[in-house]
């Protein structure tokens, strides 16, 4: 494997998600998290999968606009939402699944599909997840 080109580095303290805190090495990121009320938690504060989702959608929507811009397809405007779903496990664990959606708009349905199956060949996010959990994408034209 080729040397990094990036390393994103965090740290978490204190009860982790339960109201621990959430700290990127240069300071930039300083959270306290919680464990969301569907979860049986306090909520009001943010959490694991919120930050998951958040990366993932903004690292999808840079793809997205990488395989545009490649494919000298312009785009109007663009929006990615990532859902990112906490499961039960029978043996008592937890699982994720994801769901991309993605709306664009100054294209048609099929160009549409491919830009959204284009960033999601070569997308991190979807790549360190492909195989691993369920995940879905689908686009609408807006």
């Amino acid at each position: 494997m080729s040397e990094p080109l990036y390393v994103g580095i965090a740290t978490s303290t204190g009860d982790g998600r339960a109201g621990g805190q959430a700290r990127s090495d240069d300071g930039l990121l300083d959270l306290t998290l919680a464990i969301p009320k569907e979860m049986g938690g306090p909520g009001g504060a943010t959490n694991p999968e919120q930050l998951f989702a958040a990366g993932w959608a903004s690292c999808f929507h840079s793809a997205l606009k990488a395989v545009a811009a490649q494919r000298k397809t312009p785009v109007t405007d663009s929006a990615v939402v990532a859902e990112v779903r906490v499961h039960s496990t029978p043996e008592g664990g937890f699982t994720l699944g994801a769901a991309l959606h993605v709306e664009l708009s100054g294209v048609d349905q099929a160009t549409a599909d491919a830009l959204v199956e284009g960033a999601h060949a070569i997308c991190p996010y979807s790549n360190a997840t492909r195989g691993n959990i369920p995940v879905t994408v689908d686009a609408t034209v807006a």
